[in-house]
């Protein structure tokens, strides 16, 4: 078995400032963070000769990309042996695994790993439009009209991944029983965890009563399983192995990765409409480590919608196929203090939608030993999960001692 991941560490981390409508520029953003990582890894500028992000020019607009890796290098004049930028790939973590690769390879010696959202400024005061009708999508529609995957949904009036993980979500209500009651435990347990971190958009509690209260999204979504726009970067640098012993804090080890495909790359074709890509990822990350699911102390799941965070808890093997509403009832096995502490920083329903950067950042924290309040005491082990529908990456991650 190939151990590629082992060649490689995540040597620093940085983050933004992040919030509501900031108003600042992605590049100002991804700058502060990249600076904050690359002095956390004990490098300079200078030290950096390679640079990856997530997803790089995309029609998704500026304010869902975040600026490409060529504006980036350009402003912190970076001299670099590989760079990497695209939207393909299992999922966001695509960055990382690309920068995994590149280091494992002796492609570079520290790679700069970015991804920057200004969802929140560009929504403005206005709703929240569907990706592919609103923003850049918009315009392509009305010269262009309606092609691709989206001819087929779109006529629908199925303009959103709500309205498509909705479907997925009742699939698995009506097979095994799951509740609006179990899936409420996912936004409640991360509003208490966000509780506790300080750099969350949302921290003021949230009872079961305020969940059901709030107006529907797309059935069974209330706007509470709805991730919370925001603007922010968040940064790491991946290195060598051997950068471990220069660090003043404990380095984070890739243990394994988990990039699989083996259904439809589809949102409404996929073979088994209960799951999605996260079914083989998950699987994957098993074969190419000695960890077990039970060896995991901290879980780091995307939440996009909450019942995504569900579906990865079965993919990746902490409960059975079709037992996350058991799993996750009550919310006492998932709280910091539970057996598998869930999204410790609150997720992107709470702490803000930094799409799936956010989760991989507390890992590292959690398994530095600096989650503060919501530290979770002896992390040593971490996975994390990023991507929902056909896209889906995954990852083991550990302490380095």
């Amino acid at each position: 078995m190939s151990a590629f991941e082992r060649r490689s560490i995540i040597s620093g981390i940085g983050q933004s400032a992040v919030g509501r409508r900031l108003g600042r520029s992605g590049v100002d953003l991804t700058i502060e963070a990249s600076l904050a990582a690359i002095a956390d890894a004990g490098l300079d500028v200078a030290d950096i000769d390679g640079l990856a992000t997530y997803p790089g020019a995309s029609p998704g607009g500026e304010a869902f990309s975040g600026p490409s890796s060529p504006e980036i290098q350009d402003a912190l004049r970076l001299k670099v042996n590989w760079h990497s930028g695209g939207l393909e790939g299992p999922a966001q973590l695509a960055a990382v695994v690309n920068a995994v690769l590149a280091v494992g390879a002796g492609l570079a010696n520290h790679v700069l790993v970015y991804r920057t959202v200004t969802e929140a400024s560009a929504q403005g005061a206005g709703g929240r439009a569907g990706i592919g009708v609103g923003g850049a999508g918009a315009d392509s529609i009305a010269t262009k009209g309606i092609g691709g995957v989206l001819q087929w949904s779109i006529p629908f009036r199925a303009y959103s991944p709500a309205i498509w993980l909705a479907l997925v979500a009742q699939r698995h209500f009506h097979t095994y029983g799951t509740t609006s009651e179990q899936l409420a435990q996912i936004a409640l347990n991360q509003r208490r965890n966000a509780a506790e971190n300080p750099n969350a958009v949302y921290r003021e509690p949230l009872t079961l009563d305020d969940y059901f209260a709030s107006r529907m999204i797309a059935t069974p979504f209330h706007l509470f399983d709805c991730d919370a726009p925001v603007d922010g970067s968040t940064a790491f640098v991946v290195s060598r192995a051997e950068h471990a012993s220069a660090l003043d804090h404990a380095a984070v080890g890739i243990e394994s990765v988990g990039t699989a495909l083996k259904g439809r790359p589809s949102w409404d074709q996929f073979d088994d409409m209960t799951t999605m890509a996260a079914r083989d990822a998950g699987a994957m990350v098993w074969t190419r480590t000695e960890l077990t699911p039970a060896d995991v102390d901290v879980a780091e799941l995307y939440d996009g919608f909450s019942f995504l965070t569900m579906v990865w808890l079965e993919a990746l093997g902490f409960c059975g196929k079709g037992e996350s509403g058991a799993f996750v009832e009550g919310g006492t096995r998932i709280a910091l203090d539970g057996a598998l502490p869930v999204n410790t920083h609150g997720g992107q329903l709470s702490a803000g939608r930094l799409h799936g950067f956010g989760h991989i950042h507390e890992a590292c924290v959690q398994l530095r030993g600096e989650g503060g309040a919501r530290q979770v005491a002896g992390a040593e082990v971490a996975a994390v999960a990023n991507g929902g529908g056909p896209i889906g990456g995954a990852m083991l991650l550990v302490r380095e001692r």
